[in-house]
């Protein structure tokens, strides 16, 4: 599972406007509605606020991994934001979250969610990654970031 293969810069946003976490959801649905890789809108953010509800994906050290599964997505999908300023992820660390990876799955097939939730936490273990994610100038400059590490 490659992550540069879901990625493409209409699904990443650089800037995130948001200060909150479901704000930063919906901000990352939106490019996913935008890129058409996704027709409900309202379904995916209840499943991911629903999901958020059970336990934040806010892992910690800057980073959250929210993640659902809809019955409107058809295929692995997925968004990313990078907050600088940092945002209210009500991360486990308490510490605001600056890199926010979006995942939306099929329901009744884990794995391609599984292996894409694996990829993110070993990226994030390479020395360095996750600031040069965040000092990335441009969408295209970020994936070549991942590109590079995967």
């Amino acid at each position: 599972m490659k992550l540069c293969e879901l990625l493409d810069s209409t699904t990443i946003k650089i800037d995130l406007a948001a200060q909150s976490k479901p704000a930063a959801i919906e901000e990352l649905l939106d490019l996913l509605v935008l890129a058409g890789r996704l027709t409900d809108r309202a379904g995916a953010l209840e499943a991911v606020l629903k999901r958020e509800a059970l336990q934040t994906t806010g892992i910690g050290h800057g980073v959250a991994v929210p993640h659902a599964k809809h019955a409107s997505v058809t295929a692995l999908t997925a968004a990313l934001g990078i907050s600088r300023s940092g945002l209210d992820f009500d991360a486990v660390d308490h510490q605001p979250v600056q890199v926010v990876f979006l995942l939306l799955a099929k329901i009744n097939d884990p794995g391609p969610h599984i292996r894409a939730l694996a990829e993110i936490s070993r990226l994030l273990q390479v020395p360095g990654f996750q600031e040069k994610l965040i000092a990335a100038p441009s969408p295209a400059d970020l994936l070549a970031v991942i590109a590079a590490q995967e």
